[in-house]
């Protein structure tokens, strides 16, 4: 009997080469990507726990990476502080793969086009694990937040909206 081969996503493959420790999760997708706290339900975790990807276009032309907890909203005026900015605003969803690599609903911090300024909220610190997109709808991995900070040269700041 064939065994069946977990598929590995472009992110996997990069946390594999880093020997970054993590663990995959899967969930069921239909025609559109169901929100992030839907998959936290999905995946029976914590939502504070399951962090989504957001791009931004700061005031000066440069792009910045916020992940913030499913259920949060990013405050805009935050993330712009956070960054040095004037002012940040979310790129259209449209720009979202020619710049990133990624669609709506499978954008992950990590192996992106490029590596741009990334934030996480600061309730990251607290967290024993911290799961984010593996780069593809329907797959997610979970690892330790300082390992993931440390991948991709983030820093933690308040970002979301009270």
């Amino acid at each position: 009997m064939a065994k069946h081969k977990e598929e590995k996503t472009n992110v996997m493959r990069i946390l594999d080469q880093r020997r970054v420790p993590y663990t995959p999760h899967t969930y069921p997708v239909g025609d559109t990507a169901p929100d992030g706290v839907s998959v936290a339900a999905m995946m029976g975790q914590d939502p504070a726990a399951v962090f989504k990807t957001l791009v931004c276009r700061g005031a000066g032309g440069g792009y910045y990476v916020f992940d913030i907890p499913v259920a949060a909203t990013l405050d805009l005026k935050k993330a712009a502080r956070a960054v040095g900015e004037k002012s940040v605003a979310m790129i259209a969803q449209k720009e979202l793969l020619p710049l990133t690599g990624y669609i709506h609903g499978g954008c992950s911090p990590v192996g992106m086009k490029k590596p741009f300024p990334t934030v996480f909220h600061e309730s990251v610190n607290s967290l024993d694990t911290v799961t984010v997109s593996a780069g593809k709808v329907g797959h997610q991995i979970q690892c330790r937040p300082a390992d993931l900070i440390a991948l991709v040269g983030a820093d933690t700041a308040d970002i979301t909206v009270e």
